[in-house]
């Protein structure tokens, strides 16, 4: 019987699986391949450094937490409280995976608001505008605050600092959103 054939994706796929369940500091040609089930010799032929692996699993690791955090389903007051408390809960479910997300020194070089600009944010911002009846900028803005509060949950979760309370987080969070809403608004009238 012939060796299944080992491809791109399937090293990639068990990359993102080692990230996953053990983290990303252990990607390596040896844990890929248990997973693979074969020798290191396909791993290290598709890709030549195991940097390039980490980076292919990065991106799915991403595109994965997208999806994640963007299947609103109708479950909390509003879709831009939902994507919140998506967002960390998946911190608090996918500890590994947020970890290599956010807390790997991938966003070397790169300062909030270009991350702000980015195309996979835009959806989320038009949201908070819609919902705070706020233009543009002012959602970019208010979008910051919420996220740099939203992302300190995530981040005491992922790293096992504190029990989850939703009740007590949803009602910091809708506090916080309306208390950015009415300074704003505050100013606007001034």
């Amino acid at each position: 019987m012939p060796k299944a054939k080992i491809t791109k994706e399937m090293i990639v796929d068990a990359a993102f699986e080692v990230a996953r369940t053990e983290g990303a500091e252990n990607i390596n040609a040896r844990t890929v391949s248990e997973r693979l089930h074969c020798s290191t010799q396909p791993v290290l032929y598709h890709f030549h450094t195991i940097e390039e692996i980490r980076n292919e699993a990065f991106r799915k690791a991403d595109r994965f937490h997208t999806a994640y955090i963007m299947n609103v389903q109708g479950c909390y007051d509003n879709p831009m409280l939902e994507i919140a408390m998506r967002y960390i809960k998946f911190a608090e479910t996918e500890k590994h995976l947020f970890r290599f997300l956010f807390q790997s020194n991938k966003f070397v070089n790169r300062n909030l608001s270009d991350w702000v600009d980015d195309e996979k944010i835009i959806p989320i911002i038009r949201l908070i505008g819609e919902q705070g009846k706020i233009d543009g900028q002012q959602a970019k803005n208010l979008f910051t605050g919420i996220y740099m509060m939203m992302h300190g949950y995530a981040s005491m979760f992922a790293n096992n600092s504190m029990e989850f309370d939703e009740a007590s987080i949803i009602r910091n969070l809708q506090t916080a959103f309306l208390g950015m809403i009415g300074a704003m608004k505050e100013k606007q009238e001034k």
